[in-house]
C-alpha cells in the first residue's frame, strides 16, 4: 500500500513499560513552505523521548512529517505542533522536539520545544 501524508499518528503499546529508556529519532529530509514568501524550507526534525504507556508507530510518524511538505507554517509553529500533536498521541513522559533548519537568507534557526516545560 502506497504512503500518503497523513496528520494521524499511529501508536503501539511500550513493550517496557516499567522502565524508563528514550528513543531517538531523526527525519533529515523535512520540508514546509514559508509562509510568507511560499519558497521551500528544509529542516532536521529531532524527536527523542521516554515512552509511557504508548510509543509512536514509525510508518504514520513518516506520513505525519510529510503532511507539512505542501504547509505554510513558521519554524516555530511546526516545532510547536509536532510536540503538541506527540504528547496529544502518546504522552510520554518526556519529549523533545528540535527543528534544525537549513540557512536561508543568511539566517540559522534551531527551534527546541519540551514537555513537560
Amino acid at each position: 500500500m502506497p504512503l500518503e501524508p497523513s496528520k494521524q499518528l499511529d501508536t503501539f503499546e511500550n513493550p517496557k513499560p516499567e522502565r524508563d529508556y528514550e528513543i531517538d529519532l531523526e527525519c533529515p529530509e523535512f520540508t514546509a513552505v514559508c509562509p510568507l514568501t511560499q519558497q521551500p524550507d528544509f529542516a532536521v526534525v529531532r524527536i527523542s523521548y521516554v515512552p509511557d504507556r504508548l510509543c509512536v508507530e514509525l510508518k504514520s510518524l513518516k506520513s505525519y512529517l510529510w503532511s507539512f511538505r505542501d504547509e505554510g507554517v513558521f519554524h516555530e509553529d511546526v516545532t510547536n505542533r509536532i510536540l503538541d500533536d506527540l504528547v496529544a498521541a502518546i504522552a510520554p513522559r518526556r519529549m523533545t522536539i528540535v527543528t534544525d533548519w537549513r540557512v536561508r537568507g543568511g539566517i540559522h534557526t534551531v527551534v527546541t520545544a519540551r514537555h513537560p516545560r
